[in-house]
Parts: structure tokens; sequence; C-alpha cells
């Protein structure tokens, strides 16, 4: 999440007030009285996903000015406008195939795929006639939102009518924001070796404790990054990056996997300095604290992405890494500046409609803040020599 656009660490928000999901506690107390402590990416999993309780399961938006935290579409159109810019050019360089599958991992409410229909619209592409939007969402009901978001939008005809998911198809996968809210493991270096810290219940609250590696995946995952951690240096390692990107890319023939994310390479991300307590955070109606174990159920739990792991599982599955740079280089590389000036030279865009979408701008340009998400670019079937402007900006594959 951007830490500049309002969001803030105190005063925190007051507890009586938002209270907490009662069932969803004592169902993970329950467990941990049977279990005993719990891992802490099996609470994060109860604490966003569970059914009946979780952050994400609930009927309420949770992004936007009037939610918890506000992402780069929620800030203005120009992000989904210049998302569309990418998309015509990858359906050109696969020879524009009809249909065109865009399948969004994390649709919410479809705020970011009504900006990319409008601007395939806006610029009279020949990949709107061909594009079929396909929604994957943790909760169900989201998608009827969605749909009838799209009618309204008069976007109706370019909803994808549940496919089998099994069968091929030629074209996108995004995910914008998604990665930093898989469960993730905690894990702290004690001395020459590493423990885990997992949950436990008390009278007052969920309290950390530390615990025995649940999994030797754990420490390998450092192994194979080539880190070490420093004593009493905490850390959180994302073990189901391999089956989530299996999942989200299940039937993809040919095309493009585009996912951004708040991440770093493993070295950057495990930094003993800049990261000694690691990177989780909880949000709530744009406060920013280090404790999850407040409003359970009722706040947003991330933590910031292992693009080195990324890449390693998009290669276990198949994909060809195309390039990872930063959303800035993204953005600027597939014109948003031209869409800017557009912007500027609209006679009915008027003065407050331009300082609004370059004060949005400059936020997903920031490199204090949006700017820097890591964009992760990776193919299958992928025409060789073939490269989006977004990704060559500044130099083909361009690191962080």
């Amino acid at each position: 999440m951007d830490l500049s656009a309002g969001l803030r660490r105190e005063p925190a928000p007051d507890r009586a007030e938002i209270g907490e999901d009662e069932a969803l506690v004592a169902r993970i107390r329950d467990e941990i009285q049977r279990d005993g402590p719990i891992p802490f990416a099996r609470f994060m999993d109860l604490a966003l996903y569970d059914p009946d309780g979780g952050y994400y399961r609930a009927v309420e938006e949770r992004p936007g000015r009037a939610g918890d935290f506000l992402t780069a579409p929620e800030a203005h159109p120009i992000f989904g406008w210049t998302v569309a810019r990418v998309l015509d050019e990858v359906w050109q360089q696969l020879g524009e195939p009809d249909p065109f599958v865009l399948r969004e991992a994390g649709a919410g409410s479809g705020t970011l795929a009504l900006s990319i229909l409008d601007g395939l619209a806006r610029a009279g592409s020949g990949l709107f006639a061909a594009i079929r939007y396909d929604p994957v969402e943790v909760e169900p009901r989201r998608i009827a939102t969605i749909a009838s978001r799209l009618a309204d939008a008069g976007h109706a005809d370019r909803l994808l009518v549940p496919m089998d998911r099994t069968s091929a198809w030629t074209g996108v996968v995004l995910a914008n924001e998604v990665l930093d809210a898989l469960p993730v493991h905690r894990v702290r270096q004690r001395g020459e070796g590493l423990v885990e810290l997992a949950v436990d219940a008390t009278a007052d609250g969920f309290v950390e404790v530390e615990i025995a590696l649940t999994t030797p995946a754990l420490a390998a995952r450092f192994v194979e990054a080539g880190v070490a951690l420093a004593d009493g240096q905490t850390a959180e390692v994302c073990l189901g990056i391999d089956d989530w990107l299996a999942g989200a890319t299940e039937g993809l023939a040919r095309g493009l996997v585009l996912l951004i994310d708040y991440g770093h390479p493993a070295p950057a991300l495990y930094d003993s300095v800049r990261r000694r307590d690691g990177t989780l955070r909880a949000y709530l109606r744009h406060t920013v604290s280090d404790q999850p174990y407040r409003f359970v159920g009722r706040q947003d739990l991330t933590a910031h992405v292992d693009v080195t792991a990324v890449e390693r599982a998009a290669g276990a599955a198949g994909l060809t890494h195309l390039g990872t740079t930063t959303q800035a280089e993204f953005l600027i590389g597939a014109g948003i500046e031209t869409l800017l000036q557009a912007i500027q030279n609209d006679p009915t865009t008027g003065l407050e409609g331009y300082l609004t979408v370059r004060s949005a701008l400059m936020r997903m340009l920031d490199p204090s803040a949006m700017g820097r998400f890591a964009v992760m670019a990776f193919g299958r079937d992928w025409p060789v020599g073939a490269l989006p402007a977004a990704l060559a900006f500044r130099g083909p594959g361009r690191r962080q």
C-alpha cells in the first residue's frame, strides 16, 4: 500500500468504535486451544480470507478514499487508461487474437477493469472489440457487483461468461496489489538457527510466541536466495506464491502475466539494517500500524513481496521472465505523460480536474511511494524479441 497517499500512523483507530469480528476471533481461539499456537500464516489466512469473517470476504469495498487504503486504480482512471495502452500493444505483438482474455486476479469491485475498458474505447483501440474480461475474486458476491458496474458503463458484453478454466486461452493475467496480501510465515533468527513466529491466545488477546519451524521450506527459501538474516532479525516468507501463480495462469496458452506490487529482490527485502523487524503492516481507515492482532477481520494485513521468489516461481510455472521494473518507469514507458497532456489540452477538463489527475499521477510516480512498486512481467509462448514499451523504458528488463 502507498504510505504517502493519506496514510498516517497516529492517532490509531478506536477499538471500541471499530471492534473485531467476534465470531472469527472465537473460532481462532478454539483452534489454538485444540491444536496449540498456530503459525502466523494460518492466522493471516483466517483474518483475511475466512469465508464468514475474513477481511476480504466482507460485502463492502475495502480500497478507496472511503475505505482503508488507496490503490492506484482508485486514485484516478489514468492508471487504467495507461494499462490499456500496454494491453493494446501486447495484443498487437501477439497477432491481434480474438478473443483476447484479460484475467484480473483480485478484481475487487471492478474499478481497474472499468478504467481499462474505458481507456481502450477512448483510444479507439481495435482490442476493445476482442477483449473479454475474466474477473477473479475471493468473494463471489463481488462478481455480481462487477457485472452491474460494467453494464452501467455500457461494457456488459465485455464480461466473459464463466469459462472452463482448463480451456486454453490467449491474453493477459493482471494482478495489482494482490501478492502483498497472500498469507506469510514469520521467522526470526536466533543465533545460528531460525525459529518461527506463531500466534497464541491469552485472556487479553492474541500474542506472538516462538516455535520450531513448521516446515523446512522456510529455511530453504533463504538458502535459495543466498540470504542470511542477522541475529534477532524478523522476516516474512510467502510459501503460497507457487500455488497462487499456477492457479492464476491456469489455461493461459499464450500471453503475458503482469504483477504489480510493493516488493523487492530478496537481498533488499531481507536487508538486516533497513528491514530488521520485517515488513508486516496492518491498514485500517488510512492508518498504518505494526499491530496485526487488533481489529481481527476488520483490518488489512500485508507484507512486502519477495520479487526473487516470484521470479523463481514463474520459471517453475513455465513462464519466461520478460522484465522487472518500477511502477514509475512502467507508466512513463507506457505513455502516461502523453495521456496527462491530452487531459490538460481538453477544454472540458477544467483546472480542478487537471489538478486532481496531476496530483494522483504524482503519487503513482513518486519513487518514495507508489512509484517504486515492482512491476514484474512474464510471458508464455511469447514472441521472440518482442517487448512492450512499458518494460523497455531506460533499458529492457531494468531491475529496481
